[in-house]
């Protein structure tokens, strides 16, 4: 052969193993196409359901009806104006449907304020809501936030500016204030027989649960004290109230970075008499303090004389039932797993929950719909299998129970299945886009290695099909940090498009592991609740610098090109990677990370407003700071991305503002995107799309070029 023709050819299998690594079987427009569903619910009687689908951006409500389910879609914003639906409710007899139309419910702070994304000279309101459930024009009922149906369908309370109001449900009279009261008022719960209304008044450093009758009577404070009460509930028969009680703010000072019981008991009140008495206390131990998982306590006065609630005593966040005038709680769901998303049925006598358990070892990193009864330990995993099921719910006439579901492949929808059981029905399925890359996504593998300290880690792992030589590889880190990723679409919508964006990256050529680090959620209190974590020493970044170097090991993989990125908590750790390990990690995609955790905590270590403070204030300060990326700024030398929206709720724009000087102080590689109006969650469809094109785009530009 002539040597040039040999050259050709060589050249040309090159070219041919690059366009081989670059094959892109979709657009990330497409992976990016799923309709979200949220916020599941049901009416108090009957078969009625209904949800919200987030299509691209834009964000309506669908309902269904027994025996047929079929969905149907109820409102028609058809425009990605960035306004989130919250709240969503169907009155007792099925007849209305109740929601919140605008805010960023997911925020830190200013949850119930206007999000603007489209840059609105008046910007939108966070408004109250009502349409007829079949069908018909919307109605505005009030400016508010947090609505509650009453039992009888009539009326919605709400909240505005920390005080109570009501309006007819069918927009027939303007909302009127039902009581002034001190404090921000709230966690508005109706009696049975909706006659009345408990409450929560926030006092700042105490607060009371209350009762409101009608305006000539006086609001009942139930056995004020000292203390913080919340999650009052009725029971069936409405002359009492059960509660959860923690103590006030205040004390001497302790110690900042020693691992404490945080105590909480329940209580339970006469309405009549407002005197209570303590039922449960918690254990005085570190796993016995107040559960901090979905829902916290999910204290439930249930049927049969129960009272059910959650609690981590047993090294996992479990469901426990007690009689009703206290004595020994009864452990529901025993097994090494947690309960999250917990449902009462409507007559009070079944929980319906999701769980990481099962018949396969894998479960540990899925979901799947669980129930059980409110007085006995006869738990039953209703949908075992490969799949993922979340947020289940009992339809009124305890005919079925719908939840979402999902695949590796399927993005998440709605699901029925008979109570009794049977076959389960999908809902909405024409709702997923023609040209959703289905079949060209990979389905994640589970990864298990082990930090240097000894702590187990779980991850996914997106493994190409497109590559037979070593390439490059990134870690996904999720924020939070109470998170965990799972082996298929994500119950979150925030981890639906870090989901989306690592099947695209894998796509593309990329070996993709996604992080389960500890302080994350799904593998007991130890691993969610670890020594010198944080703040308080950053121990989780060892997890991460393991998944680093395991990945790097792994066939496939070229360890000199690994990228790390990540959101929030994640963008938090991927500073810190590339900081602390720029010899390990090529490449890195911050999208609003906290920098820099000493702001707005040095007063209070420090200079407390009184003339104690902490014994171990001088080294928390320290240990602050040294847990912050910007003490490691000086080994920082990896390029990176930095993505943040300036009006973000949950992390401070200034972390990245703050970050950015000090990297180009330093003179670190950096591009720089900020998203004009946007929250910490993309609330427009468009800059989502533009976030996770720059990261995908950043990490094709560093390690495969």
């Amino acid at each position: 052969m002539r040597p040039f023709v040999t050259i050709f050819l060589f050249l040309l299998f090159c070219c041919l193993s690059v366009a081989n690594i670059h094959a892109q079987p979709f657009s990330f427009e497409s992976i990016k196409s799923y309709p979200f569903p949220a916020d599941l619910t049901a009416a108090a009687t009957g078969s009625k359901i209904a949800w919200t689908f987030n299509e691209q951006g834009q964000r309506n409500i669908y309902v269904a009806e027994g025996p047929d389910f079929k969905a149907r879609k109820l409102t028609q914003y058809n425009d990605d104006s960035g306004q989130e639906i919250s709240s969503l409710a169907v009155s007792a007899d099925g007849q209305w449907v109740v929601y919140v139309r605008g805010g960023d419910h997911g925020s830190n702070w200013d949850d119930d304020a206007p999000v603007n994304t489209s840059f609105l000279p008046e910007p939108p309101k966070v408004q109250v809501w009502s349409i007829p459930f079949a069908g018909g024009e919307p109605k505005m009922l009030a400016d508010g936030d947090l609505p509650s149906v009453s039992p009888n369908s009539k009326t919605v309370a709400y909240v505005k500016a920390g005080q109570i109001l009501s309006v007819p449900i069918d927009g027939s009279a303007k909302g009127e204030a039902m009581f002034t009261a001190r404090g921000r008022n709230g966690s508005i719960t109706w009696s049975p027989d909706g006659a009345r209304m408990a409450f929560v008044s926030n006092r700042g450093d105490h607060s009371f649960v209350g009762v409101f009758t009608n305006n000539e009577t006086p609001i009942t404070w139930l056995a004020p004290s000292f203390n913080f009460d919340r999650s009052p509930d009725w029971s069936p028969d409405g002359t009492r109230i059960v509660f959860v009680r923690t103590p006030g703010a205040g004390g001497a000072p302790d110690s900042i970075l020693a691992r404490k019981h945080r105590p909480w008991a329940i209580w339970s009140a006469d309405v009549s008499t407002a005197q209570a008495k303590k039922l449960w206390e918690a254990p005085k131990t570190l796993a016995g303090s107040t559960p901090n998982t979905h829902g916290g306590v999910n204290l439930h006065w249930a049927a049969k004389g129960k009272i059910v609630f959650m609690s981590y005593k047993d090294g996992w966040p479990h469901m426990y039932s007690m009689p009703e005038n206290g004595g020994e709680p009864m452990l529901l769901t025993p097994g090494n797993f947690m309960a999250e998303h917990v449902n009462l049925s409507s007559d009070r006598t079944t929980l319906l929950f999701s769980g990481n358990t099962g018949p396969d070892p894998l479960d540990l990193d899925r979901r799947h719909a669980v129930q059980v009864s409110v007085d006995k330990a006869d738990m039953k995993v209703l949908t075992p299998g490969t799949g993922l099921e979340w947020t289940p719910v009992m339809t009124g006439d305890g005919k079925s129970i719908a939840m979402i579901n999902a695949t590796a492949q399927r993005p998440p929808l709605p699901v029925v299945l008979p109570a009794n059981g049977g076959k389960v029905k999908l809902l909405a399925e024409d709702r997923i886009p023609s040209d959703f890359p289905s079949k060209n996504l990979v389905t994640p593998t589970q990864a298990i290695f082990t930090s240097e300290d000894g702590f187990t880690i779980h991850g996914q792992l997106f493994t190409p099909t497109n590559r037979s030589a070593k390439g490059p590889a990134i870690i996904y880190v999720h924020g939070g940090p109470p998170r965990q990723m799972l082996l298929g679409w994500h119950y979150s919508d925030y981890y639906t498009n870090a989901y989306a964006t690592n099947q695209y990256l894998a796509s593309l050529g990329f070996t993709v592991l996604a992080v389960n680090y500890r302080l994350g959620i799904g593998y007991g209190y130890e691993f969610h609740n670890p020594a010198d974590a944080g703040t308080w020493g950053a121990s989780e970044y060892k997890d991460i610098k393991a998944a680093g170097l395991w990945l790097g090991k792994q066939p496939g993989v070229d360890a000199s090109k690994i990228g790390i990125y990540g959101g929030s908590y994640g963008g938090y750790l991927t500073a810190m990677a590339l900081g602390r390990n720029s010899d390990i990690f090529a490449a890195g995609v911050d999208i609003h990370g906290v920098h820099e955790r000493t702001t707005g905590r040095i007063g209070d270590i420090l200079y407390p407003d009184q003339y104690e403070k902490a014994p171990d204030a001088e080294k928390a300060a320290r240990v602050a700071w040294e847990s912050s990326p910007a003490s490691t700024v000086g080994g920082w030398t990896s390029p990176v991305l930095i993505i943040h929206g300036d009006d973000d709720r949950n992390v401070r724009f200034s972390q990245s503002t703050d970050l950015v000087q000090r990297l180009l102080e330093k003179g670190v590689e950096m591009e720089t995107i900020v998203i004009v109006d946007d929250t910490h969650h993309w609330m427009k469809h468009g800059n989502s799309l533009k976030a996770g094109k720059a990261t995908a785009d950043f990490f094709v530009r560093k390690l495969m070029k």
